[in-house]
């Protein structure tokens, strides 16, 4: 069974940084891009990054660009989301995502292309 487990959420203030991971229990991990996507209250899941299989192409979301940085360690099953100079309207729940390989470009961007979610963990974001 697919698990993909996301942690590291918590609470910040303003200008902070958090470093979110999820772990995947994928039996070939680098055989799946990986996205971050998050979800505020009453607004509709939205795109955040991904990376490629092999890591060598990362796609951001405009509010993310320039202070997010996604990256991902194939030799422990991992993704992470690097997230700093924090605002407010970052709050939200991060959910990580598995998708087929050959992802990339507008594809890698929306959410129906993946296959496996985790359960999403939570970035509060105060002000």
């Amino acid at each position: 069974q697919v698990q993909l487990v996301e942690s590291g959420g918590g609470l910040v203030q303003a200008g902070g940084s958090l470093r979110l991971s999820c772990a995947a229990s994928l039996r070939t991990f680098s055989n799946y891009a990986m996205g971050w996507f998050r979800q505020a209250p009453g607004k509709e899941r939205e795109f955040v990054a991904a990376i490629s299989w092999s890591g060598d192409n990362t796609y951001y979301a405009n509010p993310a660009r320039g202070r997010f940085t996604i990256s991902r360690d194939n030799a422990k099953n991992t993704v992470y989301l690097q997230m700093s100079s924090l605002k407010p309207e970052d709050t939200a729940v991060y959910y990580c995502a598995a998708g087929p390989y050959s992802l990339r470009g507008v594809s890698i961007k929306i959410s129906v292309s993946y296959d496996y979610w985790g359960q999403g963990t939570q970035v509060t974001v105060s002000s």
